[in-house]
């Protein structure tokens, strides 16, 4: 089926204006969004905090791992305190007057003592037995350490002396003596470890439940945004002249309508909190790095620094491509609202191979322009999943490096490990933020676009007003012309006085301009000169609300919305009793069918195959009816029943054009012999005016219309 040529789908209009109207639509919902984006900030702020707490807690347990050392220090000083003359003396003096000490060990360290100049070497070379008598017991860290412990220290310790290596080392903590190998045993300072851990605990928690009220918060702002979107955009259509509508396909606005507002509604949820966080995230992890140690500090931005340039180029190039693929979303839903409303005249007329063919060529645009916008934007994860993990490499290797040059300690390639996570994800995560901010931004632009389209003339200073039931039903069209653009002028210059209770008929060829007069009279158009006037007031006065509710009109095309009988025929109207509705189905010939259908009045129908063309248009005239006003317009009412149910019809027309002014558009010329004037139109004018009786007298262009429907 041939379908007009669309333009090409425009790149961005405005980001950054775009981007400040979403948020300036957002101003309702402010405090809220503030609120939520402030959790994230203090979230990513906890983050961020914890690295240095868990270096601290790393370090607790690194210490807690490894030996005490510097206790065998201060254990051997404690001991070799005594190596001078004057103690040394005094113990000597005290031993040899001790009467438990025996002769024989006496003998043994006064010739020691006598024979070697150093006094520390002399004291080594005794037997240990007779060295003890030199130590007292002391307490160290809670701990008593004998004399014979102190003795069996000093010759161990005496072995090693020579052996600066780690290895000695670990031999002599095998050997140490029980007591001073509890002063010296690798110990966790639990208490220490539990703090830190139940601040952790604290922050992490603090931080997920922060996470989970911003996360709801945003939930529910975007999810409001995209109903007041909605609201509006149904306020809006109500607002739209028919011209917009003439020019734009359907399914284009209902693609804007659900589509574009969920783009943006999801999208925003997902990014603005996002880009917060990553932010506070990235730019918090930066400066904890550099405080902690700028030599690691650079290593991890220079490792992650050319991820920024392929997200910066990914993104210039990606934009166009959503804007694009939400514009062909756009044409396709239009393309299959149209196909499938015209479902049996594409089968009639064989056109299913040609639509199919239509359809693929927008499936495939609407293809490469959403695979090239995934595969761009899909680009950010893994290049930043490369860039993370290439900056744990580099930070374990620098790290490892100041760790043996005493530089850092181990805690702080902990922290770093972290920092190194905070520091790349938010990157990423800043990257499909972006990427989604974009989809929102090109949804969001034709959302504005739809609501910025131009308006019908603003009503709010009409005054006049005219009352139902007071209206006594004159109608004059005065000198009309109307064009559907300004420089195609297709009623030139109608004039007519319909006056009360009568019923005009307007026949003429398709195109003549029939259908536009009715639209005209109901204010669906803006004349461009002359006027229309009702009881005296023209409608330029009156608001089309109240033009509107002076008027039935029973349409060609039928429309029924998915409900009950019932609601059906009293759309709109309270206090219609079931009475009334079934008098109004008789009156028109089709209460039998609603009889037949699974709960009568309650039955469900909607506008579908599920039953004939003909019962639908008899059920809307049957609306009509339920309608008490002073005006009637039939747009070839009749043209979808048969021959037979038309009779009925006209019956019931009859009767309901009974003290109305009635105007009747009909190619069925048979169907208004009875009109009080018949207009005849040909080009936008009036060529004939009369009744039946008088036009076919003429043998002018009405005769010969209606002759024509007669001819064998």
């Amino acid at each position: 089926m041939p379908r007009p040529m669309r333009k090409p789908p425009e790149k961005s209009k405005n980001f950054l204006g775009s981007i400040k109207r979403i948020i300036k639509s957002l101003n309702n919902w402010r405090y809220l969004l503030v609120f939520a984006l402030l959790l994230a900030l203090v979230s990513s702020i906890l983050a961020i905090i914890s690295p240095d707490i868990l270096s601290d807690l790393a370090d607790t347990i690194t210490d807690g791992m490894a030996p005490r050392v510097e206790n065998i220090s201060k254990v051997s000083e404690k001991i070799t305190s005594s190596f001078n003359d004057e103690d040394m003396s005094n113990k000597i003096k005290n031993v040899m007057n001790d009467e438990n000490i025996s002769k024989e060990d006496k003998a043994i360290l006064m010739e020691t003592i006598y024979d070697v100049v150093d006094i520390k070497t002399a004291l080594l070379s005794l037997p240990d037995n007779v060295l003890v008598y030199l130590f007292s017991d002391f307490e160290f860290e809670g701990v008593t350490i004998s004399s014979l412990d102190q003795v069996k220290f000093i010759r161990i310790a005496s072995n090693i002396d020579d052996h600066n290596n780690s290895e000695e080392m670990l031999k002599m903590l095998d050997s140490l003596p029980k007591s001073i190998y509890e002063v010296v045993e690798p110990k966790m300072n639990m208490k220490r470890i539990k703090n830190i851990g139940f601040v952790l605990i604290i922050i992490y928690l603090v931080s997920a439940l922060f996470g989970f009220f911003q996360s709801f918060i945003m939930a529910t702002v975007s999810n409001n945004f995209a109903k007041s979107l909605r609201s509006k955009i149904s306020v809006k259509i109500n607002k739209l002249p028919l011209k917009y509508f003439d020019s734009h396909e359907t399914g284009n606005v209902l693609s804007i309508v659900t589509n574009d507002v969920d783009t943006i509604g999801m999208q925003m949820n997902q990014s603005l909190a996002t880009l917060v966080s990553s932010l506070t995230l990235f730019i918090g992890s930066l400066i904890m790095m550099f405080i902690t140690n700028y030599i690691m500090a650079l290593t991890a931005i220079i490792s992650s620094l050319f991820g920024f340039v392929f997200m910066f180029i990914i993104l210039g190039k990606s934009q166009k491509y959503f804007n694009q693929r939400q514009a062909e979303l756009g044409n396709m839903n239009g393309f299959i609202e149209e196909m499938y409303s015209g479902h049996n005249v594409v089968k009639v007329y064989n056109g299913t191979e040609e639509s199919i063919e239509k359809f693929d060529e927008l499936n495939d645009k609407l293809y490469c322009y959403n695979r090239k916008s995934a595969f761009l934007s899909g680009l950010m994860q893994p290049i930043m999943g490369f860039v993370g993990n290439f900056g744990y490499v580099a930070v374990c290797i620098c790290g490892a490096l100041l760790v043996m040059n005493d530089a850092i300690t181990f805690g702080v390639i902990v922290a770093f490990m972290i920092y190194i996570r905070l520091f790349t994800n938010p990157l990423s995560q800043i990257a499909q933020a972006l990427s989604n901010l974009q989809s929102s931004v090109a949804a969001g632009e034709r959302v504005f676009e739809f609501l910025d389209e131009k308006e019908m003339l603003n009503e709010d200073d009409k005054k006049k007003k005219l009352v139902r039931k007071n209206v006594l039903g004159n109608i004059e069209f005065k000198n009309v012309k109307f064009g559907y653009e300004d420089d195609r002028i297709i009623i030139n210059d109608f004039s007519v006085k319909a006056k009360s209770g009568k019923k005009i008929a307007i026949v003429g060829p398709t195109g003549a301009g029939k259908t536009t007069m009715v639209n005209l009279l109901m204010k669906f158009y803006e004349i461009n000169e002359g006027d229309i006037i009702i009881d005296g007031i023209s409608t330029r006065e009156l608001t089309r609300e109240n033009i509107h509710e002076l008027f039935i009109m029973v349409l060609q095309d039928t429309w029924l919305f998915e409900g009950t009988i019932r609601e059906n025929i009293r759309f709109n109207k309270k206090n219609v009793s079931d009475e009334e509705i079934w008098e109004a189905l008789k009156t028109v010939g089709v209460d039998h069918f609603v009889k037949t259908l699974p709960g009568e009045l309650d039955a469900m129908v909607s506008d579908n195959d599920q039953i004939s063309q003909g019962q639908k248009q008899l059920l809307t005239i049957a609306r009509g009816m339920i309608e008490d006003a002073p005006f009637l317009i039939l747009d070839e009412a009749t043209s979808n029943v048969d021959t037979r149910t038309e009779e009925l019809v006209q019956k019931a027309m009859d009767k309901l054009t009974e003290g109305r002014t009635s105007f009747i558009i009909a190619h069925r010329l048979s169907t208004i012999k009875n009109a009080d004037m018949i207009l005849v139109m040909k080009d936008g004018n009036i060529i004939e005016m009369g009744n039946h009786k008088e036009l076919m007298s003429k043998n002018g262009f009405y005769s010969d219309l209606y002759n024509s429907q007669f001819k064998k």
